[in-house]
């Protein structure tokens, strides 16, 4: 009797230890997700980017056009709080944030996340193309040999691609400055790149414009010719992230 009572105990023990492992390691599906605020009369969006264990969360106005933040880096889930290690942060200056600790929970395929308030973000249908994934900007093209910043400088400049949405960031992971961002829908087959702005850090103006551009996958690479937002002629080498 005692030792099918201790196996019993046993067993409730090493479920929960079970339990509580699958809720630390737990992974939330590569997703792009929204959600809507209201602040004052005006319709704030929350984007998130969850690729892998790569976090960002964008928050910007529509009509008009605003930019107000956006901050992101490298996520895991403990227990019931989201966990950061921010590597960029528009708002460094202000709050001095290099790591989020955010309570949090799923809700069917919906993310529940508390910033200050409540947020419940729903996900955008899954789709995929040409050109997505993680990608930093390596060097100015053509391909002649020369010095490529790389992975492990800390100035960089990121570019997410995924789920039919784009988003760039410029920054430094050692001091935390914050260069810049834009982002929005994209489209990208048959060698054809076009990019849909509708959010950008350092103009609201540029907020609605259509970008078109080539571009050529040679192994890790991406090639990327055209003329960028203000119309000049622009070739970027961008490197596939490998950590």
């Amino acid at each position: 009797m005692k030792n099918s009572i201790k196996k019993h105990v046993t067993g409730i023990i090493l479920g929960l230890l079970l339990t509580s492992m699958s809720i630390l390691h737990a992974q939330v599906p590569s997703k792009t997700y929204f959600s809507e605020e209201k602040i004052d009369e005006k319709t704030i969006t929350h984007e998130l980017h969850w690729d892998g264990d790569y976090f960002i969360h964008t928050a910007y106005e529509k009509n008009p056009a605003h930019f107000r933040m956006t901050r992101g880096g490298f996520a895991k889930i403990e227990g019931n709080r989201l966990v950061v290690l921010l590597e960029f942060n528009s708002n460094y200056q202000n709050d001095e944030l290099r790591k989020l600790s955010i309570p949090f929970r799923q809700d069917g395929e919906k993310l529940v996340l508390d910033m200050k308030s409540e947020k419940v973000f729903t996900p955008i249908p899954s789709q995929s193309q040409d050109l997505d994934g993680q990608w930093l900007f390596a060097t100015r093209g053509p391909d002649e040999g020369q010095e490529r910043r790389g992975e492990e400088n800390p100035r960089k400049t990121l570019k997410v691609l995924t789920n039919g949405r784009f988003q760039w960031i410029a920054y430094q992971t050692e001091t935390m400055k914050f260069s810049g961002t834009g982002g929005g829908s994209f489209t990208s087959k048959d060698g054809k790149y076009t990019e849909h702005i509708e959010f950008f850090s350092k103009d609201d103006s540029r907020v609605g414009a259509t970008l078109k551009f080539d571009y050529n996958l040679k192994e890790n690479d991406w090639h990327h010719t055209g003329n960028n937002s203000k119309g000049e002629p622009m070739y970027e080498i961008w490197a596939k992230r490998k950590s």
